[in-house]
Protein backbone atom coordinates (compact mmCIF):
# COMPACT_ATOMS: atom_id res chain seq x y z
CA UNK A 1 0.00 0.00 0.00
CA UNK A 2 1.13 3.67 -0.41
CA UNK A 3 -0.52 5.04 2.37
CA UNK A 4 3.18 5.95 4.09
CA UNK A 5 3.22 9.69 4.74
CA UNK A 6 0.08 10.57 4.20
CA UNK A 7 -2.19 12.24 6.31
CA UNK A 8 -5.64 11.67 7.38
CA UNK A 9 -8.29 13.36 9.17
CA UNK A 10 -11.00 11.36 10.66
CA UNK A 11 -14.20 12.61 12.10
CA UNK A 12 -15.63 10.64 15.04
CA UNK A 13 -12.30 8.82 15.79
CA UNK A 14 -12.61 8.57 19.49
CA UNK A 15 -14.15 5.11 19.61
CA UNK A 16 -16.05 2.34 17.38
CA UNK A 17 -15.59 2.02 13.69
CA UNK A 18 -13.66 5.80 13.46
CA UNK A 19 -11.08 4.37 16.38
CA UNK A 20 -10.56 1.12 14.21
CA UNK A 21 -9.42 3.35 11.36
CA UNK A 22 -7.50 5.72 12.98
CA UNK A 23 -5.58 2.80 14.40
CA UNK A 24 -5.34 1.10 10.89
CA UNK A 25 -4.22 4.28 9.48
CA UNK A 26 -1.19 4.53 11.54
CA UNK A 27 -0.40 1.35 11.37
CA UNK A 28 0.20 1.86 7.99
CA UNK A 29 2.31 4.55 8.63
CA UNK A 30 -0.08 7.55 8.12
CA UNK A 31 -0.83 10.62 9.89
CA UNK A 32 -3.59 10.83 11.70
CA UNK A 33 -5.81 13.55 13.20
CA UNK A 34 -8.97 12.74 14.83
CA UNK A 35 -12.12 15.37 15.65
CA UNK A 36 -14.48 13.64 18.07
CA UNK A 37 -17.47 16.09 20.02
CA UNK A 38 -15.97 14.23 23.00
CA UNK A 39 -13.41 15.42 24.45
CA UNK A 40 -12.48 13.60 27.28
CA UNK A 41 -13.06 9.76 25.37
CA UNK A 42 -11.12 11.78 22.43
CA UNK A 43 -8.14 12.35 24.65
CA UNK A 44 -7.93 8.92 26.00
CA UNK A 45 -8.34 7.30 22.30
CA UNK A 46 -5.30 9.54 21.15
CA UNK A 47 -3.21 8.57 24.26
CA UNK A 48 -3.28 4.93 22.69
CA UNK A 49 -3.32 5.58 19.16
CA UNK A 50 -0.08 7.79 19.30
CA UNK A 51 1.70 4.28 20.33
CA UNK A 52 1.26 3.53 17.05
CA UNK A 53 2.38 6.70 15.07
CA UNK A 54 1.85 10.73 14.80
CA UNK A 55 -1.87 10.97 15.73
CA UNK A 56 -3.27 14.14 17.07
CA UNK A 57 -7.07 15.08 18.78
CA UNK A 58 -9.05 18.04 17.91
CA UNK A 59 -12.52 18.45 19.68
CA UNK A 60 -15.19 18.79 16.92
CA UNK A 61 -18.78 19.66 16.52
CA UNK A 62 -18.84 18.81 12.84
CA UNK A 63 -22.51 20.69 12.19
CA UNK A 64 -20.97 23.57 13.00
CA UNK A 65 -19.05 25.16 10.01
CA UNK A 66 -16.40 27.35 12.14
CA UNK A 67 -15.32 23.93 13.90
CA UNK A 68 -14.65 22.53 10.76
CA UNK A 69 -12.55 24.83 9.33
CA UNK A 70 -10.74 24.57 12.74
CA UNK A 71 -10.08 20.87 12.17
CA UNK A 72 -8.78 21.32 9.23
CA UNK A 73 -6.78 24.86 9.80
CA UNK A 74 -5.14 22.62 12.41
CA UNK A 75 -4.22 19.65 10.48
CA UNK A 76 -2.51 21.46 7.78
CA UNK A 77 -0.55 23.47 10.55
CA UNK A 78 0.66 20.45 12.15
CA UNK A 79 1.01 18.04 9.04
CA UNK A 80 1.25 20.45 6.06
CA UNK A 81 -1.65 18.42 4.15
CA UNK A 82 -4.62 16.08 3.67
CA UNK A 83 -4.67 13.63 1.71
CA UNK A 84 -7.89 11.58 3.33
CA UNK A 85 -10.58 12.30 4.97
CA UNK A 86 -12.98 9.57 6.35
CA UNK A 87 -16.55 11.23 7.24
CA UNK A 88 -17.73 8.84 9.97
CA UNK A 89 -19.09 10.69 12.81
CA UNK A 90 -22.59 10.36 13.21
CA UNK A 91 -25.72 9.91 15.83
CA UNK A 92 -29.01 7.65 15.90
CA UNK A 93 -32.31 8.67 17.83
CA UNK A 94 -35.00 6.14 18.43
CA UNK A 95 -37.97 7.22 18.45
CA UNK A 96 -41.78 6.42 16.69
CA UNK A 97 -42.56 8.33 13.33
CA UNK A 98 -45.63 9.67 15.01
CA UNK A 99 -43.53 11.00 17.92
CA UNK A 100 -40.42 12.18 16.50
CA UNK A 101 -39.87 15.95 17.25
CA UNK A 102 -38.40 18.66 14.85
CA UNK A 103 -35.35 19.31 16.80
CA UNK A 104 -34.49 15.35 17.17
CA UNK A 105 -35.00 14.97 13.02
CA UNK A 106 -32.80 18.32 12.33
CA UNK A 107 -29.71 16.77 15.24
CA UNK A 108 -29.57 13.85 13.44
CA UNK A 109 -29.73 15.10 9.73
CA UNK A 110 -27.13 18.13 10.80
CA UNK A 111 -24.57 15.36 12.78
CA UNK A 112 -25.17 12.74 9.71
CA UNK A 113 -25.65 14.52 6.43
CA UNK A 114 -24.55 18.37 6.98
CA UNK A 115 -21.70 17.55 9.10
CA UNK A 116 -20.22 15.03 6.29
CA UNK A 117 -21.50 18.09 3.62
CA UNK A 118 -19.61 20.61 5.37
CA UNK A 119 -16.24 18.64 6.08
CA UNK A 120 -16.29 17.45 2.61
CA UNK A 121 -16.62 20.52 0.95
CA UNK A 122 -14.08 22.05 3.22
CA UNK A 123 -11.39 19.33 2.68
CA UNK A 124 -12.06 19.07 -1.13
CA UNK A 125 -11.96 22.69 -1.59
CA UNK A 126 -8.32 21.87 -0.36
CA UNK A 127 -7.52 18.89 -1.99
CA UNK A 128 -8.41 20.90 -5.62
CA UNK A 129 -6.44 23.85 -4.95
CA UNK A 130 -3.45 21.30 -3.94
CA UNK A 131 -4.13 19.71 -7.57
CA UNK A 132 -4.41 22.99 -9.43
CA UNK A 133 -0.73 23.49 -7.60
CA UNK A 134 0.43 19.94 -9.05
CA UNK A 135 0.24 17.79 -6.06
CA UNK A 136 -1.67 14.14 -5.86
CA UNK A 137 -5.55 13.99 -5.62
CA UNK A 138 -6.89 12.69 -2.53
CA UNK A 139 -9.80 10.41 -1.47
CA UNK A 140 -12.82 11.31 0.43
CA UNK A 141 -14.59 7.96 2.20
CA UNK A 142 -18.28 8.73 3.65
CA UNK A 143 -20.06 6.58 6.39
CA UNK A 144 -23.33 5.64 4.98
CA UNK A 145 -24.80 2.49 5.82
CA UNK A 146 -27.44 -0.50 4.90
CA UNK A 147 -29.73 1.62 5.87
CA UNK A 148 -29.86 3.83 3.11
CA UNK A 149 -31.18 0.85 1.61
CA UNK A 150 -33.50 -0.63 3.83
CA UNK A 151 -35.66 1.00 6.33
CA UNK A 152 -36.44 1.11 10.13
CA UNK A 153 -39.61 2.53 11.36
CA UNK A 154 -38.67 4.00 14.29
CA UNK A 155 -35.04 5.01 13.11
CA UNK A 156 -36.71 7.65 10.57
CA UNK A 157 -33.75 10.59 11.23
CA UNK A 158 -30.65 8.06 10.54
CA UNK A 159 -32.05 6.41 7.85
CA UNK A 160 -32.87 9.43 6.04
CA UNK A 161 -29.51 10.71 6.80
CA UNK A 162 -27.78 8.01 5.71
CA UNK A 163 -29.83 7.67 1.80
CA UNK A 164 -28.50 11.38 2.00
CA UNK A 165 -25.01 10.52 2.71
CA UNK A 166 -24.82 7.99 0.26
CA UNK A 167 -26.91 10.31 -2.42
CA UNK A 168 -24.20 13.01 -1.97
CA UNK A 169 -21.52 10.98 -2.01
CA UNK A 170 -22.40 9.87 -5.92
CA UNK A 171 -22.69 14.02 -6.57
CA UNK A 172 -19.13 14.78 -4.83
CA UNK A 173 -17.36 11.94 -7.03
CA UNK A 174 -18.89 13.35 -9.68
CA UNK A 175 -17.77 17.08 -9.17
CA UNK A 176 -14.40 15.89 -7.68
CA UNK A 177 -13.66 13.67 -10.52
CA UNK A 178 -12.08 16.23 -13.08
CA UNK A 179 -9.35 17.02 -10.69
CA UNK A 180 -8.80 12.84 -9.42
CA UNK A 181 -9.84 13.41 -6.37
CA UNK A 182 -11.96 10.17 -5.49
CA UNK A 183 -14.97 9.73 -3.08
CA UNK A 184 -16.79 6.67 -1.86
CA UNK A 185 -18.74 5.61 0.96
CA UNK A 186 -19.13 2.49 3.37
CA UNK A 187 -22.18 0.87 4.06
CA UNK A 188 -21.88 -0.96 7.41
CA UNK A 189 -24.37 -3.70 8.29
CA UNK A 190 -24.19 -5.07 12.16
CA UNK A 191 -20.94 -3.97 13.52
CA UNK A 192 -19.76 -4.62 17.37
CA UNK A 193 -19.83 -0.73 18.75
CA UNK A 194 -21.33 0.85 21.49
CA UNK A 195 -24.34 1.36 19.51
CA UNK A 196 -25.17 -1.89 18.87
CA UNK A 197 -23.76 -2.87 21.88
CA UNK A 198 -27.00 -3.10 24.22
CA UNK A 199 -28.99 -5.57 21.18
CA UNK A 200 -25.89 -7.69 21.71
CA UNK A 201 -26.29 -8.12 25.59
CA UNK A 202 -29.98 -9.13 24.71
CA UNK A 203 -30.52 -13.00 23.53
CA UNK A 204 -33.47 -12.16 21.40
CA UNK A 205 -32.51 -8.89 19.97
CA UNK A 206 -29.02 -10.47 19.07
CA UNK A 207 -30.67 -13.39 17.29
CA UNK A 208 -33.15 -11.08 15.64
CA UNK A 209 -30.11 -9.35 14.01
CA UNK A 210 -28.44 -12.98 13.20
CA UNK A 211 -31.38 -14.32 11.52
CA UNK A 212 -30.80 -11.42 8.56
CA UNK A 213 -27.22 -11.97 8.80
CA UNK A 214 -26.27 -14.83 6.40
CA UNK A 215 -22.69 -14.89 7.33
CA UNK A 216 -24.09 -15.59 11.13
CA UNK A 217 -22.01 -12.63 13.47
CA UNK A 218 -21.97 -9.75 13.91
CA UNK A 219 -19.00 -7.59 12.04
CA UNK A 220 -16.41 -6.00 13.62
CA UNK A 221 -14.95 -2.70 13.42
CA UNK A 222 -11.26 -3.54 11.79
CA UNK A 223 -13.20 -5.05 9.03
CA UNK A 224 -14.87 -1.67 8.34
CA UNK A 225 -11.53 -0.23 8.72
CA UNK A 226 -9.98 -2.86 5.79
CA UNK A 227 -12.41 -1.25 3.33
CA UNK A 228 -11.51 2.36 4.13
CA UNK A 229 -7.75 1.30 3.91
CA UNK A 230 -8.64 -0.51 0.58
CA UNK A 231 -10.66 2.72 -1.03
CA UNK A 232 -8.21 5.37 0.69
CA UNK A 233 -5.17 3.47 -1.10
CA UNK A 234 -4.01 3.78 -4.83
CA UNK A 235 -5.29 0.16 -5.14
CA UNK A 236 -8.80 1.24 -5.49
CA UNK A 237 -7.43 4.32 -7.55
CA UNK A 238 -10.31 3.51 -9.93
CA UNK A 239 -12.86 3.47 -7.89
CA UNK A 240 -15.27 6.79 -7.28
CA UNK A 241 -19.15 7.09 -6.58
CA UNK A 242 -19.60 4.13 -4.89
CA UNK A 243 -21.16 2.34 -1.53
CA UNK A 244 -19.43 -0.82 -0.58
CA UNK A 245 -21.79 -2.15 1.82
CA UNK A 246 -20.49 -4.71 4.82
CA UNK A 247 -23.34 -6.19 6.40
CA UNK A 248 -22.77 -9.83 6.46
CA UNK A 249 -25.10 -10.78 3.22
CA UNK A 250 -27.68 -8.74 4.65
CA UNK A 251 -28.38 -6.46 1.65
CA UNK A 252 -29.67 -9.56 -0.95
CA UNK A 253 -31.73 -11.48 1.57
CA UNK A 254 -35.69 -11.55 1.31
CA UNK A 255 -36.09 -14.38 3.85
CA UNK A 256 -34.95 -14.65 7.49
CA UNK A 257 -31.96 -17.88 8.05
CA UNK A 258 -31.35 -19.91 11.27
CA UNK A 259 -29.51 -18.77 14.37
CA UNK A 260 -27.79 -21.95 16.04
CA UNK A 261 -28.53 -21.84 19.35
CA UNK A 262 -25.43 -21.23 21.40
CA UNK A 263 -25.35 -17.52 20.29
CA UNK A 264 -28.06 -16.67 22.34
Amino acid sequence: MALDGKTAIVTGGAGGIGYAIAERFLRHGVKVVIGDIDGEKGKTAIADLQKLGDARFIKADISKRLDIHNLLAETIDAFGDVDILVNNAGVVHKANFLELREEEFTRVLDINLKGTFLAGQAVARFMVEKVEKGGAPGAIINMSSINAVLAIPDQLAYTVSKGGVSQLTRVMALALAPYGIRVNAIGPGSIMTDMLASVNADAAARNRVLSRTPLGRVGEPDEIASIATFLADDDSSYITGQTIYADGGRLPLNYTVDVKSDLG
